[in-house]
């Protein structure tokens, strides 16, 4: 059974799901409109979906900056207007030499390793005056974003197949795909690399499959697909859905403050206690209980706390 608290949620997100799909269909099953998640995926893209549950919303803006991890195959010698498979083809060039382009291909991916700048792709969920970048394009505008700092701490190339694409005339074209793991910082675009690689090597490119496979310390060895999940909820109800409790999800999660029965009354009261960390901005304070009493702010010598989870003399 849950606790009080409710908690995080691990899931493995289906092809052709949107994010907010998922969340409509976990409200249902966990019979709460308190239902969340720490970073949208496209329909297209599967993998890990982070989402929180009652009190477990709470850490969820916690997740949303994480490294995250990610599985694709790139199309190399096709470009499409937005990026991956699901937009119309905008340039066919086809790669004439797939092991001229082999050879290259270290290089390039060196060139999108690291810190770097990456123009989003236009039909991103970023706002532009207010309204979402894909609704400006799919209403005729010319969307350019502007560059923005993002790392790519890992650029792993695992195979470079050959293939073939239909062309809207004549015969199928020559292409590569290639299969890559990557792990890069909140905001990266896996679909903008695709396209700058494509650049890179003068060919074009676009994303064909996408799998996230790790959000901060969740990965797939934690989800749970939704035919386990409306199975587990049919049988047991909300109980046979395995919520992690929030203290142990902020325990996998953050940097840990125990602090004492006298100091979780004083956070549930308002106040501060004594930072247990050097300029740490998000800890997750533990009583001696084991309960997760509140995320703290420990940039400073005074923990403030960000969020409280627990009242000052709760048992919850």
């Amino acid at each position: 059974m849950t606790d009080a608290l409710g908690g995080l949620l691990v899931v493995d997100k289906p092809a052709g799901w949107t994010s907010h799909d998922v969340v409509a269909r976990m409200r249902r099953l966990a019979g709460t409109r308190r239902v969340g998640h720490a970073g949208t995926l496209d329909p297209m893209a599967t993998g890990v979906l982070v989402l929180g549950v009652d009190r477990g919303t709470k850490l969820l803006t916690f997740l949303v900056g994480c490294e995250k991890s990610y599985a694709a195959t790139i199309r190399l010698g096709q470009s499409t207007i937005t990026d991956d498979a699901e937009g119309e083809t905008s340039a066919l060039l086809g790669v004439p030499d797939a092991r001229a382009l082999e050879a290259e291909l270290p290089a390039a991916v060196a060139r999108l390793t690291g810190d770097i700048e990456q123009v989003p792709s236009s039909v991103s969920a970023i706002k532009v005056g207010g309204v979402r970048s894909y609704a400006r394009v799919r209403a005729g505008d010319d969307v350019v974003l502007p560059a923005r700092p993002v790392t790519v701490s890992r650029f792993d190339v695992h195979a470079v197949r050959p293939a073939q694409t239909q062309a809207e005339v004549g015969p199928p074209v020559d292409v590569v795909d290639v299969d890559v793991e990557v792990d890069v910082s909140s905001g990266t675009y896996v679909r903008a690399l695709a396209r700058d690689l494509g650049d890179l090597l003068g060919v074009g490119g676009h994303l064909t499959a996408l799998r996230r496979t790790r959000v901060g310390r969740f990965d797939l060895t934690q989800a749970h697909s939704l035919e386990e999940l409306a199975a587990a909820s049919e049988r047991e109800g909300r109980g046979g859905i395995p919520l992690l409790p929030v203290a142990e999800a902020a325990r996998a999660q953050l940097p840990v403050h125990e602090v004492s029965t006298e100091e979780a009354v004083r956070i549930g009261h308002g106040q501060r206690i004594r930072s247990g960390f050097d300029r740490v901005g998000a800890v997750a304070a533990i009583d001696p209980s084991g309960r997760l009493v509140a995320v703290l702010d420990e940039t400073g010598e005074q923990a403030r706390a960000k969020v409280v989870f627990a009242a000052a003399g709760s048992g919850a």
